[in-house]
């Protein structure tokens, strides 16, 4: 097995007992990059020398004896949203096609403290507004496990990365399914945490009473212990919570003996493809077998979820996004004639047609006349949904239902029908409507060679109890790893 193969716990074991170097991990890291990336496209600036520098620094540090952290050495791909100073952050947007941040995000910081080394800006779709990594304005990304079809979105860049060995770990962002979608897509383990749990400081914002930063691997326990890195109170971010936590991946324990799994049967319906429901209900029974029971529950306001959740998240992109307007950062247009002008052709060039739509429609809410109407219905609709479920936390433990109702569709099948693209984010957005932390584990292959997810979803501030249950069933099924074209 190649390094570039191999989790961030088996490459750290390695470098303890020096059966390897931090150099050549990244040397490893890069080459498959350099072999795989004109195919898959998972990056939109990769920092080579960098990542150079920083590997021969984890080196000189275990030469001298020091202690190292877990993620010392692990080389990580950041999604192109979350600033890093000196380096390109784009967004995958034409608006910020130059934009080099002169400060990093907190979890940047924290991923440096840890002496990881950071490969890349990985693609996305563009501001994060997109389930398909198709609306990036530089590359479209492919997916690993067959280049026709598409990584899922918008942290598409981050979850390719991953599966294809460009990037042990990455880091991206889940506004309503951006981690899990591409994560099940891609056969990786992807965690949205908590709001609150991980500062947002640095994350160029899409939606920010829904956004949240969090982190994509090929195991359960890669996912934790970057987790544990980048949590956190910070003073930077208002949002954050002030709460302690702990070193996920050192608490783990596999065992599910006497776990109550919420079924939610409106996860189960006529718009899942009954190949997942049959992947992911298979998946419950090998739970059940170690000694978990299920627990049928019902979350009514489901089928409402998606028209909510478009509606809050463009209101909030509307007024996010009025800062890009081609004066101080960023793309401006060449010929203008006073300062409206400018704002008006700077806008309309900069922005791709997905983020204007969504400007459109979020303006559209907010405006008189029409806020009640929209605005104020998705936002009451947002607290059904939060209690509905606080009502069945108080009949189980953990929701278990699947990650997308289908399988990663093929490259151009959904860009000419918006809402056909939206409804992939179905399972997913009622989680950020509510706050929730949710992990998607692979737990089947389709008739189609394709990877199938399955969605894990606690209440509150439940991580630990999500890594129990996911690294028990991870042992269960065996994982994915790489996927298999991309394999050395």
């Amino acid at each position: 097995m190649e390094l570039f193969e191999m989790t961030a716990a088996s490459l750290s074991e390695k470098l303890r007992k020096k059966e390897c170097s931090a150099v050549e991990i990244t040397r490893s890291t890069l080459g498959q990059i350099s072999n795989t990336e004109k195919q898959i496209g998972s990056f939109v600036t990769v920092c080579e020398e960098r990542a150079m520098q920083k590997a021969e620094e984890v080196d000189r540090k275990i030469a001298a004896g020091e202690t190292i952290s877990p993620l010392a050495g692990i080389p990580i791909g950041v999604k192109d949203n979350i600033c890093t100073k000196d380096v390109l952050t784009t967004c995958s947007s034409k608006m910020l096609y130059n934009f080099v941040p002169p400060y990093n995000a907190t979890v940047v910081d924290r991923l440096e403290q840890a002496d990881a080394v950071i490969i890349g800006k990985c693609n996305m779709d563009e501001y994060a507004m997109g389930s398909s990594c198709e609306t990036s304005y530089f590359k479209k990304t492919k997916n690993p496990w067959n280049s026709e079809y598409v990584p899922g979105g918008s942290s598409g860049g981050s979850a390719s990365s991953v599966s294809a060995g460009e990037a042990v770990l990455a880091l991206g962002s889940d506004t309503g399914g951006s981690i899990r979608l591409p994560a099940s897509y891609c056969g990786v383990v992807g965690l949205k945490p908590t709001y609150g749990s991980v500062s947002r400081y640095g994350l160029v914002a899409f939606a920010s009473s829904l956004d949240q930063i969090g982190p994509l691997g090929r195991s359960v326990q890669d996912v934790a212990t970057l987790y544990s890195t980048i949590c956190g109170r910070d003073p930077m971010d208002a949002t954050s919570a002030v709460r302690e936590y702990g070193d996920f991946a050192g608490k783990m324990n596999r065992s599910v003996k006497g776990l109550r799994i919420g079924v939610p049967k409106e996860y189960f319906g006529d718009g899942v493809d009954p190949e997942i429901k049959t992947a992911v209900m298979s998946g419950i029974d090998l739970l059940v077998k170690e000694g978990a029971q299920t627990v049928p529950v019902s979350l009514p306001s489901t089928d409402y979820a998606l028209s909510a959740y478009y509606i809050i998240s463009s209101a909030e992109a509307s007024s996010n996004l009025a800062r890009f307007d081609g004066v101080k950062y960023g793309y401006r247009t060449e010929k203008y004639t006073n300062l409206l002008d400018l704002y008006e052709k700077t806008r309309s060039e900069g922005f791709g047609d997905e983020v204007k739509r969504r400007i459109m429609l979020g303006t559209f809410v907010l405006s008189s006349g029409f806020y009640d109407a929209y605005y104020k219905r998705a936002k009451q609709m947002q607290q059904k949904i939060s209690a509905e479920y606080a009502l069945a936390y108080s009949q189980c433990d953990v929701i278990l239902t699947p990650t997308s109702p289908s399988t990663a569709f093929k490259i151009g099948e959904r860009t000419d029908d918006p809402l056909k693209m939206y409804a992939a984010d179905i399972c997913t957005v009622t989680v950020n409507i509510a706050g929730l932390p949710a992990i998607s584990v692979p737990c089947g292959i389709a008739s189609n060679g394709l990877p199938i997810g399955l969605q894990m979803i606690g209440p509150k501030f439940s991580e630990q109890l999500l890594f129990d249950v996911a690294g028990c069933f991870e042992n269960l099924c065996g994982g994915f790893g790489v996927a298999p074209a991309m394999k050395g």
